[in-house]
């Protein structure tokens, strides 16, 4: 990526940023105080922040442009409720300050940059990028009306399902990313090999069908079908079916941002934590994959006696994602049917590995051998075991950022953000 291309996206990424918090009232930019909300004007301070700490002041001792900007936006010192109670700028200053950090940070870019320079600008934009997806989770967790994008728009089409499983001979698998991948974060430094034993892999995500199926069988009273902690979780959240359902005489509804509308059978089931998807495994007789199976799955191709040692760097190959390929950035504003989008399958005819739903896998988030931190201290080393693994991203996350080797990571209790799962046979 040349300066151009990433001053660009340094550009195009705050667009997005305001437009996130657009046409919100003053008590819509505080909601009440809850723990997987931040407040909308403290969010959009912190991106702000984030770029003006990790580029103009680390590479060139600038000084804040705010200043109380660290006792107001940084989220390593300011505990989460904590944020409610800040004397935080109006909406207007805190606009102004997004506006001057990205104007500044590009002109300092254009007058030329060195390895470190570029990758905490990549840096910088992945962070908001973040962000932005969790603006728009945000706005569903509190029935606020969708965001609204300058951007080309994609309308879903009713494509059906897609059953049945893909066979993946297994093999040795350089698990996570290469020196020559491009911008990556730490915790996917760097490949190693691991051995995956043969597997199946739905070539799907779970739909909404497949899950309202479990609902009506009674699956969330069913202590069997939930692990110790799972059970303990479920009784805690009084969760008797997904997060934002609805009965809605025979059928059920859901609720998309500040709408209601009736369940589309054949889109991938969302907004679920990894205990509901757990449960729904054993009451199909399923497994959720391991990351190493689900990336085998994405990224490798079938070679004699196993796969093939290169992986792709998208399931598809290394052309970048277009719409034809993947449901991101917003375009379809919702999920679109898993039968939809095979120019994106990978080498063994899995569909939206990429895109459309986060997916849950079983492994538990942990450093990978050799692990360093990078320069964003705070980002993986501290969560390290306290969190399960997602991978592929979603409608809401940005095209640029994905890979087949992007770590995300949630508590297992987490329901609010774009998550589904796909799942294995047993053997």
């Amino acid at each position: 990526m040349d300066i151009a291309e990433l001053a660009g996206q340094i550009r195009e990424a705050r667009a997005r940023t305001l437009e996130c918090i657009a046409g919100l009232s003053d008590a819509q930019l505080r909601p009440p105080l809850m723990s997987i909300v931040n407040p909308f004007v403290w969010e959009a301070g912190h991106v702000a922040f984030f770029q003006e700490l990790f580029v103009l002041r680390a590479l060139d001792c600038a000084q804040p442009l705010i200043a109380n900007a660290d006792a107001l936006f940084d989220s390593t010192t300011i505990a989460h409720n904590d944020r409610w109670e800040l004397p935080l700028p109006s909406l207007a200053r805190v606009q102004d300050y997004l506006r001057r950090v990205a104007e500044l940070t590009v002109a300092r870019l254009r007058q030329g940059a060195s390895r470190d320079d570029l990758y905490r600008n990549w840096l910088a934009v992945a962070h908001e990028d973040m962000h932005a997806e969790a603006f728009t989770y945000m706005r569903q967790t509190l029935a606020y009306p969708a965001p609204s994008f300058d951007l080309p728009r994609m309308n879903p089409r009713n494509e059906g399902p897609l059953p049945g499983d893909a066979s993946v001979p297994g093999g040795l698998l350089r698990l996570g990313a290469d020196p020559g991948d491009g911008f990556v974060l730490d915790n996917e430094q760097w490949a190693h090999e691991v051995t995956v034993p043969p597997f199946r892999i739905a070539k799907a995500p779970v739909t909404q069908a497949e899950f309202a199926a479990f609902v009506d069988d009674g699956g969330y009273a069913r202590r069997e079908l939930w692990r110790p902690a799972g059970w303990e979780w479920r009784e805690y959240a009084k969760a008797a079916h997904p997060l934002y359902w609805r009965k809605q005489g025979p059928g059920w509804q859901r609720r998309h941002f500040d709408q209601w509308r009736d369940l589309e059978p054949h889109r991938p089931v969302v907004h679920l934590c990894w205990h509901e998807a757990e449960a729904w495994c054993r009451w199909a007789g399923r497994r959720l994959p391991t990351e190493a199976e689900w990336e085998m799955a994405a990224a490798c191709e079938p070679a004699a006696g196993g796969v093939a040692p290169r992986k792709r760097h998208f399931p598809w190959g290394d052309t970048a994602p277009t719409a034809a390929h993947v449901n991101m950035d917003w375009h379809a504003m919702d999920t679109v049917d898993v039968a939809a989008l095979a120019p994106g399958d990978s080498a063994f005819g899995c569909r939206q590995m990429i895109g459309n739903v986060w997916e849950w896998t079983s492994s538990t988030f942990l450093p990978f051998p050799g692990f360093e931190i990078g320069p964003y201290r705070e980002y993986s080393e501290p969560l390290f075991w306290t969190r399960k693994v997602l991978r592929g991203g979603c409608w809401a996350s940005r095209s640029r950022m994905l890979r087949n080797t992007w770590r995300n990571f949630f508590t297992p209790n987490r329901r609010d953000v774009f998550a589904g799962f796909r799942t294995c046979a047993l053997p």
